[in-house]
């Protein structure tokens, strides 16, 4: 068994990850289903569980559920049927850390995706629906001044980059002038902070995602307002 930790992952997390990218394979995995269960499963969970207490300071309204299926975990095994990348499986650990009314609307929240090359932390909603995307919009309308801050704060700034998907034209209903259509023209109302391969492993890896959730606190209240939630 790997040292099991609750703050960072083991190296051998990173190693199975570059595998099974190379060998994505139902053959190969099932040959490595103890590796998955060891370095990829036991120390998710466990970060998961390390996650709640701390979640809970930066909102109460937050979740970290530690299942193997319908928690905080997302699944390994990737859904084929409309995709060209026939591949079965995910060569990532992706976490969710969602919002407690993410089962009613579209409710902003926390992502985690650890990949070799490609880790980061998101805060924020991703391709909202219909009406919540409204009426993300029209508060930004309403209140330019507070979007602006909210996405400056020093804090926020200094960890956090806006990314995601913009319209080419303004929305139907918005005015072309006005001072905030580019942020208004956003498809996607999400940040995103990254982290060094190294910093998986670290002792203090888990502190440093905390801190760095923490610093999201303005995009997350101003999303969770525009949809009426408690932050």
């Amino acid at each position: 068994m790997a040292e099991q930790t609750t703050t960072g992952f083991p190296p051998e997390t990173l190693k199975f990850l570059k595998d099974l990218k190379k060998n994505n394979q139902r053959e190969w995995f099932a040959e490595n289903k103890e590796r998955y269960e060891q370095f990829y499963l036991e120390p998710a969970l466990g970060f998961i569980t390390a996650m709640q207490k701390p979640l809970k300071k930066i909102s109460p309204f937050l979740e970290a559920i530690p299942k193997k299926m319908g928690g905080s975990l997302l699944r390994i095994y990737r859904d084929t049927r409309f995709s060209n990348d026939k591949t079965p499986y995910k060569t990532h650990i992706g976490m969710q850390f969602r919002h407690e009314a993410g089962g009613n609307i579209h409710a902003p929240g926390c992502y985690l995706h650890i990949e070799p090359g490609n880790v980061f932390i998101a805060v924020g909603t991703w391709h909202p629906e219909r009406d919540p995307l409204l009426w993300i919009r029209q508060k930004i309308a309403e209140e330019p001044k507070v979007w602006q801050k909210a996405i400056t704060q020093k804090k926020f700034a200094t960890h956090f980059e806006m990314a995601g998907d913009k319209l080419t034209r303004p929305p139907k209903g918005f005015d072309k002038e006005h001072p905030a259509i580019e942020e208004i023209k956003r498809k996607d109302f999400i940040a995103v902070s990254k982290f060094e391969d190294q910093d998986v492993t670290n002792e203090d890896f888990l502190k440093q995602v905390v801190e760095r959730l923490r610093a999201g606190t303005p995009l997350m209240t101003f999303l969770c307002e525009a949809l009426e939630l408690s932050y």
